[in-house]
């Protein structure tokens, strides 16, 4: 499990900002300011990111387990 908070450049929660505020312009047709897109972006970093990079990496360990036990599979 992912312990430590995810860190963003200041570059990378602009950009990131600034496509949440773009998402609800264009698909919820309403604005939102650049509180609401951090808060919604720290929620996203804090809850939702770790469950993602866990599924990452439960999806790695499948892939290599599978290539393991086709390595296996050619031994004489």
């Amino acid at each position: 499990m992912m312990d430590e908070k995810m860190t963003l450049t200041k570059e990378q929660r602009d950009e990131m900002i600034a496509l949440i505020k773009t998402y609800f312009q264009q698909n919820m047709d309403d604005a939102i300011g650049d509180l609401k897109a951090m808060m919604l972006l720290d929620f996203i970093t804090t809850e939702l990111a770790p469950k993602f990079y866990n599924r990452g990496v439960e999806d790695s360990h499948t892939y290599l387990a599978s290539k393991l036990d086709d390595l296996f599979e050619i031994q004489k």
